[in-house]
């Protein structure tokens, strides 16, 4: 069987040729004799992958030089703990709560000191996200933190929070990479890899060199110290060092697409693609209102459980992967992250077609 498409929501589809690439160099990497996977993270020829890596994602974001790159350990998930460790210097933070992990995010939180959650799209399933114009922030607050793309609901932060002078600090796990992003908005900005950019088990902290200090919570771990890691350029303990390899190939893969602004275009024309699809067919709908509806996930329904199975059922067969949608929702969502080709969506979308003629 050859390569199929693959819609999960993560780990995901990765670049075809960063993964023949890896794969020329499993055995031995630029003639060291080895695979980057048996080398020490200390040795030179490593420094310079994960130098060049962080190289390459400061041009590719623009990220300014008073903001440290991390690559570190745990997922997104370790981070929600360690943002109120690092963080939380008056003990209360703001959340905004338009999903199931900024959800998770806010009860971490809630740990360590004071969480409000200041606006929430629970009411409607997080099927939107709320007007962040003029929201309550606390005077105290450290900062305010959003999740920017909501993988589960299909959903996506069009414009940012205004978040009255506070650090922002997003999770930009499903959304990393996907367009051009303004760092000098965000405090903190950051996300699991295994959606967008790499293997699952790295993610990626850029944070503003100010908020780096040794004024955590009494009791933070050392591995979960921003500094510690910042300190020590991501090199404190043996780093995901595979991953960051691999990474560091998107990185490059990206750039030669022509950067962020071209992976944006790709984006939203993959997307048009299945939304335009999806507002007119008779069987299909999206579950997102419109105008806050995400370019890397798109979840939709027929209405009919019994349907949703089948549909799945003949999908898979047909060698359309991972499109059932998660479990807390049901229905169907088809993850259009950057390497998924455009002629993914359009068989998709042919597929989907076939089954609406014949299942009307």
């Amino acid at each position: 069987m050859g390569r199929i498409y693959n819609f999960s929501a993560g780990p995901a589809v990765l670049p075809e040729e960063v993964l023949r690439e890896a794969a020329e160099e499993m055995l031995d990497y630029k003639g060291s004799g080895m695979s980057v996977m048996e080398m020490s993270h200390r040795s030179k020829t490593y420094d310079s992958i994960i130098k060049e890596a962080e190289a390459d994602l400061r041009e590719l974001m623009n990220i300014p030089s008073n903001y440290k790159v991390l690559f570190l350990q745990g997922g997104a998930s370790l981070q929600f703990a360690a943002i109120p460790m690092n963080l939380m210097k008056n003990g209360i933070a703001d959340y905004i709560v338009t999903g199931e992990w900024a959800k998770k995010a806010y009860q971490e939180a809630c740990m360590y000191g004071k969480a409000n959650k200041i606006a929430s799209s629970e009411d409607k399933t997080f099927s939107y996200i709320p007007d962040c114009s003029d929201l309550p922030i606390s005077k105290q607050a450290d900062y305010v933190y959003i999740c920017e793309n909501n993988t589960i609901y299909g959903t996506k932060f069009k414009t940012l929070p205004n978040t009255k002078g506070k650090p922002l600090v997003a999770d930009v796990s499903s959304c990393f990479l996907s367009e051009p992003v303004d760092v000098t908005n965000y405090g903190v900005i950051y996300g699991g890899v295994q959606k967008n950019i790499g293997p699952a088990g790295v993610v990626i902290v850029i944070i503003r060199e100010d908020l780096i200090t040794d004024d955590v919570l009494p009791g933070t771990p050392t591995m979960m110290k921003f500094k510690t890691h910042s300190d020590a350029q991501s090199l404190y303990n043996t780093p995901p060092a595979y991953g960051i390899y691999i990474c560091g190939k998107v990185f490059k893969w990206i750039k030669n697409m022509g950067g962020l602004d071209a992976m944006k275009a790709h984006n939203e024309a993959k997307a048009k693609i299945l939304y335009d699809y999806l507002d007119q067919s008779k069987l299909f709908k999206g579950t997102v209102v419109k105008e806050d509806r995400s370019l890397m996930n798109v979840p939709f329904i027929t209405g009919n459980d019994a349907l949703d199975e089948k549909f799945i059922k003949e999908a898979k067969a047909a060698g359309f992967d991972s499109l059932k949608g998660h479990r807390s929702v049901g229905g169907m969502r088809a993850s259009i992250y950057n390497a998924m080709p455009i002629e993914g969506v359009e068989k998709l979308v042919e597929f989907m077609k076939k089954f609406e003629e014949e299942n009307q």
